[in-house]
C-alpha cells in the first residue's frame, strides 16, 4: 500500500491515472456488454444481473434486500426492477412465511429459460471485451487486487 496521503493527490497523480483507467475501461466494457446483450437478447445487462443472481441463489430466490446488496442497488431500486421483470413473467414475488414483511424474489422458469438463452452471447462479450485482452498472469493479479479492495 502507499504511504501517500489523500491529502497528497495532484490532478497528475499517477494514483489517480490508474483510478481514470479503471473507472474507463470499467465504463467501456459495460457500455459494450449492454448495448450487444441488449441487441442480440433484447435484455438489459440490469435484468440479466439480477437472472443470474436469483439462479445461483438456493432455491432460486433471495429476499428483496438480499438481491438489492448483490445488485449494488438500493432496496427502491431493485424493487422497480424486479417489478419490471415481474411484469415479464421472469420473476415472481413470494411472501415470506416466517417475516411477513418480508418477499422472495423468486426466478420462474421462464426467466430461467431467458438466462439461459442469453448466456452465452453475454459470457462471448465478456471474453471477447475483457478477459481475451488480458494474460492469465494479469487475470490472476486482477482478480487479487480488486478482490482485496471489494473486502
Amino acid at each position: 500500500m502507499t504511504t501517500n496521503s489523500p491529502a497528497t493527490l495532484t490532478r497528475h497523480d499517477p494514483r489517480l491515472d490508474a483510478w481514470r483507467a479503471f473507472l474507463r475501461a470499467h465504463a467501456r466494457v459495460i457500455r459494450t456488454l449492454e448495448r450487444e446483450l441488449q441487441d442480440e437478447e433484447h435484455l438489459a445487462l440490469t435484468d440479466y444481473d439480477v437472472l443470474v443472481q436469483l439462479a445461483r441463489a438456493d432455491e432460486r430466490r433471495l429476499r428483496m434486500s438480499e438481491l438489492a446488496d448483490g445488485l449494488l442497488l438500493s432496496r427502491s431500486g431493485a424493487t422497480r426492477l424486479v417489478d419490471r421483470l415481474v411484469a415479464e413473467g421472469l420473476v415472481e414475488r413470494v411472501m415470506c412465511d416466517t417475516d411477513r414483511r418480508g418477499q422472495w424474489a423468486s426466478l420462474t422458469d421462464a426467466g430461467f429459460e431467458r438466462l439461459r438463452r442469453a448466456t452465452p452471447a453475454h459470457l462471448r462479450g465478456v471474453d471477447e471485451h475483457f478477459l481475451a485482452r488480458l494474460s492469465d498472469d494479469d487475470i490472476a493479479a486482477l482478480e487479487r487486487i480488486l478482490a482485496r479492495i471489494a473486502d
